[in-house]
């Protein structure tokens, strides 16, 4: 049996026959930039996190550095994040001028530790950007205690999690803003790039407007300078047949995730990921842990099951941040967990049956 990391093919086939008419609108009716399509996905995103605003971007990372942008965050600041994410993060805070700063993860979330997140904190601490990563929630409760007391604001990347929640409410709703990526490969991806920005603060939504099309409101009239982050008018058609799905797929991929739990525990000497019991993780990801890890996916793949590495070096030993200063041994828990991660196969389209061979396929080598 094959068992692909992710199917997007069979996820296309259950949607066809809606695809296709919501694209050839599109043709139709030439609005490729932005447009009707958007706006209405725009207004239905928004309203699937309990939101005000949405406002449709390019991709993830254009998400998380417009937001940046529009906090006035820029050169001789810093920004807070983690080591333990895709470069995105940091990238969105070097594109501002601004200086990333990590702190380690918690070991069993895999999200930032908020016991180590004040001693982080400087005068130059302009945002705090908590990641929930592989679709695992943030603590967001100490995570904004420890802002509020600060004074700094707090933007969320969401890109993994849509509709991940945490105490209740949905990610997006604690921070300034939060940035989501509809990449093809997430639990609501487009196909192609394309991101969003969610925000309860109308004047931070117009400014985030404003700055994704050359700064302005009218055409050709341009009150501050910006750039050209705006989402194109197919994806937001695509990304408005697949919305209403959404609730569908999460709930799939949390079934897919409790049977892999079910069926691996106790199995070699593998770490499964633990859900915190204030979160509703939406697993982007299902990723485990075990110092067998390369000698695992090399037996994986000959059984033709498909695996990822999320994320094999942290940022902080990236050469692209080698200027930071930072040194192997300075986050010790997302070194490990670069070193262990292991991602199996999850998407929502997901049989019992490649479940089941991919377990015994891990069993066989434990055996």
């Amino acid at each position: 049996m094959k068992v692909p990391f992710v199917d997007l093919h069979a996820q296309y086939q259950s949607l066809k026959h809606e695809m296709l008419p919501a694209v050839e609108k599109i043709m139709e009716t030439s609005q490729f930039i932005l447009g009707k399509a958007v706006e209405d996905f725009e207004k239905q995103f928004a309203a699937s996190h309990g939101m005000k605003h949405c406002i449709g971007v390019g991709t993830g990372t254009d998400a998380l550095h417009i937001v940046l942008w529009a906090l006035n965050i820029g050169s001789g600041d810093e920004v807070i994040t983690v080591s333990h994410t895709f470069i995105a993060t940091a990238e969105a805070i070097s594109l501002t001028g601004a200086k990333p700063v990590f702190v380690d993860i918690d070991p069993e979330t895999y999200t930032m530790n908020p016991a180590l997140l004040e001693k982080a904190i400087t005068p130059k601490t302009k945002a705090i950007i908590p990641v929930h990563l592989y679709g695992q929630p943030a603590a967001m409760a100490d995570i904004i205690a420890i802002a509020n007391r600060h004074g700094i604001p707090v933007v969320e990347d969401a890109c993994q999690a849509h509709l991940a929640q945490y105490d209740g409410r949905f990610v997006g709703q604690f921070g300034v803003a939060a940035a989501f990526s509809f990449y093809p490969g997430k639990n609501l991806g487009a196909y192609g790039e394309g991101g969003g920005v969610t925000t309860n603060d109308d004047a931070l939504a117009k400014k985030i407007r404003m700055l994704r099309d050359h700064g302005s409101e009218k055409k050709y009239h341009h009150a501050v300078w910006g750039h050209n982050y705006r989402l194109d008018g197919i994806q937001g058609a695509v990304l408005g047949v697949k919305l209403p799905r959404l609730n569908e797929w999460t709930e799939a991929r949390r079934r897919h995730a409790a049977q892999y739990t079910r069926l691996l525990n106790g199995l070699g000497d593998m770490v499964l990921p633990q859900e915190s019991n204030r979160a509703r993780h939406v697993y982007h990801l299902f990723v485990v842990q075990t110092q067998h890890r390369e000698a695992l996916q090399a037996h994986l793949a000959s059984r033709e099951v498909f695996t990822g590495l999320h994320y094999p070096l942290p940022l902080h030993l990236q050469d692209a941040y080698k200027d930071l200063g930072y040194t192997r041994g300075d986050f010790p828990v997302t070194e490990r967990l670069a070193e262990r991660g292991l991602s199996l196969p999850m998407f929502s389209e997901l049989t019992d049956e490649q479940i089941a061979y991919v377990v015994s396929s891990i069993g066989e080598f434990f055996d």
